[in-house]
């Protein structure tokens, strides 16, 4: 059965929609949409009226592609807004053996050992390492025989008010919530492959506004930060710096952006407020601005993941993404800052009926969003709706009268024994004058009845 989904990227510089159809975990995208950032300042919002109005331009974008009337959405979250947590909780397992059950109960233990603030609302509880008795970094707890379970987890939360703002700012599009992702999260989702995941990486995604880093190890997100630097400061420096227009230093920035070659060649720009003259500007002074900006954001995101004390848990090294990665030599640059570990530069995974102009860096997020979609979350992840999301079969759960360690030959001698007693309870009431005599002694009618009412009980 096929399920139509809207996946919306709220970034500081463009909104993101794509409609795609889900069946059985494949993805078929139906149409897209992308307007420009309005109200949104460094991942937060800050005009609710004028977010609305790009968030429901890219809708009506998407939706008028794929053909679909669709009216609720999956939504990332800046990291701007987020704060983690860890947390651990600990349960007996009465019958021996681990059901889903059992993992909620753990996960929702380790939930209310958190003491999550009064203002803050939970998006994510990510389990990064159960224990099964004495044994540690259990894989999948599932079906495994043994009396006691914890869970190590980390909880991604967000102030209540920020939520409220970003409710109110989709609602206002015309659609609703089913789904909140953090962006470094769905970033993660999009570009991370099965070794990488196994050996543990770290995820930056440097965007227009904002650069977000996650590191992932032990099957979760163990780590996000948020760095309110992005691409449009390099813009901003460079209008700056040379006296030109916001617009012509972003041309500046695509045209002669490179961070490892250097020229004295010199460029002809309009200055601020009198495009009649112009100025020369020599490259080495680009270079200088582009440079200085980008080694800065990447090693204060190298400081962050040292602080994160799980350096030594990464082995596969460092994933770049989002719009800023098109920037030549920004992979040297980060090899360079990120010491000791391979860098590179990641586009989002392939995905059927993918457009062109979604295959770059800077849609690594909404394709995030759909492959969380799509079932490819943390397993036994907690969402914001606080349910306990797995690809795991209930019907066994739902055997109440059934216990665990009963075999197939007990369960149909269960069965049996209630046909016996259901035929039973079918047969005709015993009349007084069928009871047969118990002796000569209780001829009487009397006593016949007191013996009778004794057998009965």
């Amino acid at each position: 059965m096929s399920d139509t989904i809207l996946a919306i990227d709220i970034g500081s510089t463009k909104i993101c929609a794509i409609i795609a159809e889900i069946n059985e975990g494949n993805i078929q995208i139906q149409g897209h949409g992308i307007s420009k950032s309005q109200g949104i300042k460094k991942g937060a919002i800050t005009n609710i009226e004028l977010a609305s109005k790009s968030i429901k331009k890219a809708i009506a974008d998407a939706k008028r592609i794929s053909g679909s009337n669709i009216t609720s959405a999956t939504v990332s979250i800046s990291n701007a807004y987020a704060k983690s947590l860890n947390s651990t909780g600990i349960v007996n397992i009465p019958h021996k053996d681990i059901s889903i059950k059992e993992i909620t109960r753990v996960m929702q233990t380790a939930l209310y050992n958190a003491n999550v603030p009064n203002e803050y609302e939970v998006i994510h509880v990510l389990p990064y390492n159960f224990r099964v008795d004495d044994q540690d970094y259990i894989e999948d707890p599932y079906g495994m025989n043994a009396s006691r379970m914890e869970v190590d987890v980390n909880i991604i939360m967000t102030q209540k008010s920020n939520l409220s703002n970003l409710k109110k700012a989709v609602r206002s599009a015309g659609v609703e919530i089913d789904g909140i992702v953090l962006s470094g999260y769905a970033s993660a989702i999009a570009t991370m492959d099965e070794d990488e995941k196994e050996l543990g990486v770290t995820v930056i995604d440097l965007g227009g506004q904002t650069s977000n880093l996650v590191v992932h190890t032990g099957n979760s997100i163990r780590y996000n930060d948020f760095l309110g630097v992005g691409s449009n400061h390099i813009t901003n420096d460079l209008s700056m710096a040379l006296h030109t227009p916001l617009q012509i230093a972003e041309g500046v920035k695509i045209r002669h952006g490179n961070l490892i070659e250097t020229s004295n060649e010199v460029i002809e720009l309009p200055v601020i407020g009198d495009e009649e003259n112009r100025n020369g500007v020599s490259l080495e002074i680009v270079h200088s601005v582009i440079f200085s900006r980008v080694e800065e954001a990447l090693m204060i995101l190298a400081k962050s993941l040292e602080k994160s004390a799980l350096k030594e848990q990464i082995g596969a090294g460092v994933i770049l993404t989002g719009g800023m990665t098109k920037l030549k030599g920004i992979r040297e640059l980060a090899q360079s800052i990120f010491s000791s570990m391979p860098v590179r530069i990641a586009y989002p995974r392939e995905i059927d009926g993918l457009f062109d102009e979604l295959k770059d860096p800077a849609f690594s997020t909404v394709v995030g969003l759909l492959l969380y979609k799509a079932g490819e979350h943390t397993q036994y992840e907690i969402n914001f709706q606080q349910k306990l999301m797995h690809s795991k079969d209930m019907y066994t759960d739902d055997l109440d009268d059934i216990r665990i360690k009963n075999t197939v030959e007990e369960v149909s001698k269960q069965e049996v024994k209630k046909e016996k007693q259901k035929s039973s309870e079918d047969l005709e009431p015993i009349r007084f004058d069928d009871l047969p005599d118990i002796g000569k002694e209780n001829s009487n009618p009397f006593k016949k009845l007191t013996n009778w009412a004794k057998q009965l009980f």
